[in-house]
């Protein structure tokens, strides 16, 4: 084995914490074909990248594996029309199907008939000109994409009390420095284990831990105090504790008045909610509860995280408002080392939507209703404002329509796969399979990709030069370390080619720098403000926190904004705004036929729907299949030992997986990961009902019976 001469720093290629690496070029017999010579990649810990200071793990470690030609795409493929299996064919052909499915779609059912779907980690280049292309060469509004099911529902809360969505408003590290920290449904032990260090140095501080969560984690195992209410009854929760701040006569009343609005409304809705009857809704004890508020009141700061396990519901918008309001009522919002934040679950759920890919969204946070936002964007863009479609369906709602009248019939989809994540999947995999034409473009032949007409297979992320804005709202830059193989392309390139054919020749740059350059022109002036931040900046910087506008000639650089909210708030008036919630129940509740609730989350060994990882053979080996986590007291009645195989069977559909007996889980809620497809595919099961705000549909709860699986031989 040799190795190159000059390292290439970048960022693992998986989740919001967009860890740093070094990438060293390496020459060996062990991956021929990898790329000229058998060149590829060695992945080495970077100590200077402040966010995870070295620390990488198991997917980090190994994210070099996906680029190894045996586990990835290296050729187009487009469905033979006499056999209707998929084929190798050349760039041209596969381009020219894509685009004509694209054309033929708009010319016989409209325009809105051809629709794009992207991903969460696209970076901020591609999420820009993703969006582009679907509104200036598609001119439709269906355009949304899987960070819709990620933080959604914590961006519209955050949006309505502070004016403003960043995954976090202040830096990583401010963690360590908080007293006491409430996390809200999220693991990182488990799914971002490099951020574990802030938490650790949080306690070694002096501070405390409070996990809401209703399975005993790895994470809920280092809290100081764990509370496990049943899936879907976070907001009760959050109004409990409410209840008793004010009941305590702990209301930061000084903070109230100064720099809030809406109190009254909250604080009568918090008051509804008394301890025992939230105990009742919820399971958390009463004791529990008031020694929740005891830590967090007082704790000279503290601060509230949330993520999926509190977000992913119908009432996510509500959930999250509710534990913004504790923020505010304690005054831990808008001051060093307080505030509520939320932990982004996608290497680019952030930027994703910042700059086009959400279905009411234009580049720089604008919106798309707003005709100021629409003619700047427009300028830049070179066309028409009036010629901008309006907002779309959003993601669940837009594949739901897909190959039906009045719907989408032509779908471009770029680093998604919702044959395994999107919620009650065995219905959006029929609804894919009735698409007049699919285009695929990704890394690898994901079952998504199985259902295409045209596979465009793509670089990845040593492949390619790109920005990306991890949970701080700090903007990275992915450096490109050594050349794609022969026949795989960049998503630039992909949209430079299509855009070509369909007429518009010019705006769509191959180039990730040219990109970005726009990219800071169409943010300009927007709340999510790129414009002073470039490609030399960041290098110099190790990243800069947005919004960072632009500054006049002869005046300093704008410095960034690693903490938000310190002076105001960014609402009209300055003041954060509480929200008036009450709890309500979950879409879909236990019954006589379905009297068990199931949550869905990840395992430490595989990231989303795992198309890449269950291809690395070190994390497929850590969780080679899917399985059923269920109590011993469920499991006795039960008849099942561990390893029996289950079938879990909801409204939507069965599933069937080997039981994991363990008290990790409450005697009324059974757990299963959501990374497999087939017969253990956790999301045949899950609920679509959707957040009334946010579109969020509710994967982490829904009513389900479990029962030992009848095998072949008992039947």
């Amino acid at each position: 084995m040799t190795s190159g001469a000059q390292p290439a720093d970048t960022h693992c290629p998986y989740c919001s914490l967009q860890c740093g690496m070094r990438l060293r070029r390496i020459v060996s017999p062990e991956f021929p074909g990898a790329g000229p010579g058998g060149t590829t990649v060695a992945v080495e810990e970077r100590p200077d990248f402040p966010v995870n200071r070295g620390a990488l793990c198991g997917k980090g470690r190994s994210a070099a594996a996906v680029l190894a030609p045996g586990a990835r795409l290296t050729a187009p493929l487009v469905r033979d029309r006499r056999t209707g299996r998929l084929r190798e064919a050349g760039w041209d052909e596969a381009l020219d199907r894509a685009a004509e499915g694209l054309a033929d779609a708009a010319a016989r059912h409209g325009r809105d008939a051809a629709g794009v779907f992207g991903g969460g980690g696209l970076t901020n280049e591609k999420a820009y000109l993703l969006g582009k292309f679907a509104r200036v060469v598609l001119r439709t509004a269906n355009i949304d994409y899987n960070g819709r099911f990620c933080m959604s529902s914590a961006a519209a809360a955050q949006r309505a009390a502070f004016g403003l969505d960043r995954g976090l408003p202040f830096p990583l590290a401010d963690i360590a420095r908080t007293g006491c920290l409430v996390l809200v449904g999220g693991n990182p032990a488990d799914t971002m284990p490099p951020a574990m260090r802030y938490f650790r140095a949080q306690q070694a501080a002096g501070g405390t831990l409070v996990v809401v969560d209703p399975r005993r984690t790895r994470t809920a195992e280092t809290a100081d105090l764990h509370l496990r209410p049943a899936p879907g009854t976070d907001l009760a929760l959050a109004l409990g504790l409410l209840h008793l701040v004010v009941a305590d006569g702990r209301v930061d009343e000084a903070f109230v008045a100064a720099r809030t609005t809406g109190w009254e409304r909250a604080r009568e809705a918090a008051m509804a909610h008394w301890p025992e009857r939230v105990e009742r809704l919820t399971g958390v004890p009463v004791a529990a509860m008031r020694r929740t508020v005891e830590l967090f009141c007082d704790a000279p700061t503290g601060m509230v995280l949330t993520a999926r396990g509190g977000e992913q519901h119908s009432k996510g918008v509500d959930t999250v408002g509710a534990w913004i309001n504790l923020c505010l009522a304690t005054g831990r919002a808008g001051r060093p080392h307080s505030g509520y934040g939320c932990l982004t679950g996608q290497g680019n759920g952030q930027g994703g939507r910042e700059h086009g890919q959400k279905a009411d969204q234009l580049p720089g946070y604008r919106s798309l209703t707003d005709p100021a936002a629409r003619a700047h964007v427009a300028a830049v863009w070179g066309v028409d404002p009036d010629t901008l479609p309006g907002p779309g369906r959003s993601a669940y709602e837009l594949l739901d329509t897909l190959g039906t009248d009045g719907g989408v019939r032509a779908l471009l989809l770029m680093g998604s796969n919702p044959v395994v994540s999107a919620p009650h999947a065995s219905h959006v995999t029929e609804r894919l399979r009735a698409l007049d034409c699919l285009v695929v473009c990704d890394v690898v032949r994901s079952e998504t990709a199985e259902l295409a007409d045209v596979v465009l297979p793509t670089a990845q992320w040593a492949e390619e030069t790109g920005t990306m804005t991890n949970l701080e709202g700090r903007v990275i830059l992915r450096r490109r370390a050594l050349d794609p193989p022969p026949g795989v392309r960049t998503d630039l390139d992909v949209l430079h080619g299509l855009a070509e054919r369909l007429g518009v020749e010019k705006g769509f740059p191959t180039n990730a720098e040219e990109a970005f350059e726009e990219l800071r022109e169409a943010s300009a002036g927007g709340q999510a403000d790129y414009s002073g931040i470039d490609y030399a900046r960041i290098r110099a910087e190790d990243g800069v926190f947005w919004p960072c506008p632009r500054t006049g000639a002869g005046r300093p650089h704008h410095p960034g904004t690693p903490r938000l909210f310190l002076d105001r708030f960014a609402t009209p008036d300055g003041r954060a705004r509480f929200a008036d919630v009450s709890h309500r129940p979950a879409a879909e509740e236990p019954d006589a036929d379905y009297p068990l609730r199931l949550t869905t989350g990840r395992v430490l060994a595989h990231y989303q729907s795992g198309a890449q990882t269950r291809r690395t053979p070190e994390l497929d080996r850590a969780a080679p299949g899917p399985f059923v986590e269920v109590h011993p007291r469920l499991a006795a009645r039960l008849g099942v030992a561990d390893g029996t195989p289950l079938t879990v069977t909801s409204r939507r559909g069965s599933v069937t997986a080997p039981a994991v007996v363990t008290d990790r889980i409450r005697p009324d809620t059974v757990f299963m990961p959501f990374h497999w497809p087939g017969p253990g595919r956790a999301n045949t099961l899950t609920n679509p009902a959707l957040d009334p705000v946010s579109r969020m549909p509710e994967f982490k709860v829904c009513a389900v019976r479990v029962e030992a699986a009848v095998t072949e031989g008992a039947r």
